[in-house]
């Protein structure tokens, strides 16, 4: 186990304005691509380094794509699925920024003190900086690395922003949650090219996509691409332009309708990407991995910092609950990797986490990781390509000072620590939907796997968010009543 942590400069700031944080402010690193020493699924031959896509949807639950049965239309992923590996154990952190973390490090975000929430636009944290990221590994070995979309992992200051992170081009979002339509959080714009601050309107998963397109158009395929597009769909606020809207006229409720058009505009600008890999002459050489950073909201108090009425239209079934648990239903995401003649059409069952896909494209792309901090990922690329189980016998979901859960092959503990504890035990083989608690009839396994939990806890750095909400706790503004209050029943 590592005992790095983030040094207390990366997190101790003082604290600017909304507006500071977000006013900000290439040439590319060209290589000729080379053969990896990786076979193909069946081990004839090697395969040349893949461009890589890494499509990442914000908020999308477990069953709202086509291909897991829901009338939500995603014709688009259906047929990269169909065509692909389906991932049906595919496991993230239960919230947005550690699972950009996890992604970009190879590591569990307990490891920096990003293993709670997901920071807030008043923080003054981010990733820290002596962590080695997955664009800096895929740069050191001649890949071209751009980011469109979202960033969410620091934004306070440009050390942390994407270019500084090993990004070649970043458009996009900074921080976690914005119009979707002003492109604004709390009335300040939140959207850059690179580390300039753009004036600029749109729908912005509409705007997401066509930059992908030009970027792809632009790129010379003798060159490794790695394109992280990270969708703020359907994330809220819902909101999609009217004629998706249109064209769920029949569903009564009015965020379950811009839910189901946010995700089916998002699969058309998917389609458009495709396209344009397909017309440079990129796609039979293109990696695509899809999934979403964590499952659908169901709970109100994860919606986010706006305010969303009535039912939350998220549908993670057969999964428990969503976005922020540590149930099936917040970790286990719709997921799929696709590489044509190099990923067999087909499931794959076996047990993954997005902390492995650092050290399995590092692998595939010739990089090096030696020079990284210990990795918590393994290099799954045969369950990928051949669906042939997974190197994994177990996992962590999360460690914080409130709660933990942890796997061990079928088994499954979730321990909240918060008064009144709560401790379950699920057999996850035999009952996915963790409907039945265990922990009384199997008391040597939850010892064994509470001992485990206690074991990493010893070692987490301590979450940064808790600090940053204290203190914009304390440093907000005086709420008084309104001076209706104190006139109430006088008479005129």
């Amino acid at each position: 186990m590592s005992n790095d942590t983030q040094s207390p400069s990366d997190a101790a700031s003082a604290a600017p304005s909304r507006r500071d944080v977000l006013a900000g402010g290439a040439g590319f690193l060209a290589a000729v691509a080379g053969l990896s020493a990786l076979a193909s699924p069946a081990g004839a031959q090697a395969a040349p380094r893949p461009h890589i896509v890494y499509i990442i949807a914000d908020d999308l639950g477990f069953a709202d794509v086509g291909f897991h049965g829901s009338d939500i239309k995603t014709p688009v992923l259906d047929r990269l699925a169909a065509e692909g590996m389906k991932l049906s154990s595919f496991y993230t952190l239960p919230l947005c920024t550690p699972t950009r973390a996890a992604l970009m490090t190879g590591r569990y975000p307990m490891r920096y003190g990003l293993q709670t929430g997901a920071i807030p636009s008043g923080a003054t944290y981010g990733l820290a900086t002596d962590e080695t990221l997955l664009p800096q590994i895929l740069k050191s070995a001649g890949y071209r690395t751009a980011l469109i979309g979202k960033w969410h992992l620091g934004h306070a200051k440009q050390d942390y922003w994407p270019r500084q992170r090993g990004f070649d081009y970043f458009y996009g979002a900074l921080v976690g949650e914005i119009d979707h339509f002003k492109l604004e959080s709390h009335g300040a714009k939140d959207w850059y090219r690179d580390n300039t601050l753009l004036d600029e309107v749109g729908y912005d998963t509409e705007l997401f996509g066509a930059e992908a397109v030009r970027l792809i158009e632009s790129h010379d395929p003798a060159t490794p691409l790695f394109l992280d597009l990270s969708f703020t769909a359907p994330h809220t606020p819902y909101q999609a332009p009217q004629a998706y809207l249109d064209r769920y006229a029949t569903i009564a409720d009015p965020s379950r309708r811009a839910y189901a058009a946010m995700v089916t505009a998002m699969d058309e600008q998917i389609g458009r990407v495709v396209d344009a890999l397909t017309r440079r002459g990129m796609r039979d050489n293109t990696l695509i991995v899809f999934h979403s950073d964590n499952g659908g909201t169901r709970s109100a108090m994860f919606v986010g910092e706006g305010v969303v009425a009535g039912d939350l239209p998220p549908n993670n079934t057969p999964y428990r609950e969503g976005k922020g648990s540590l149930y099936e239903g917040g970790t286990r995401v719709v997921a799929l990797a696709n590489w044509p003649g190099r990923i067999a059409p087909g499931e794959a069952n076996g047990v993954m986490h997005v902390v492995d896909m650092l050290p399995t494209l590092a692998k595939l792309a010739g990089a090096k990781v030696e020079n990284t901090k210990p990795i918590d990922g393994m290099d799954i690329w045969q369950a990928l390509a051949a669906g042939k189980g997974s190197p994994r016998d177990g996992l962590v979901y999360n460690i914080e000072p409130t709660q933990g859960a942890v796997r061990d092959g079928k088994w499954k503990l979730v321990w909240q620590v918060l008064l009144p504890p709560k401790l379950e035990l699920f057999d996850i083989e035999a009952d996915p939907s963790e409907k039945t608690d265990l922990s009384a009839s199997n008391p040597q396994k939850v010892a064994e796997l509470q001992a485990r939990v206690v074991e990493l806890a010893r070692t987490m750095a301590p979450p940064l968010f808790y600090a940053a909400a204290l203190r914009i706790t304390l440093s907000a503004p005086l709420s008084t009543p309104g001076d209706i209050l104190y006139h109430m029943g006088e008479e005129d």
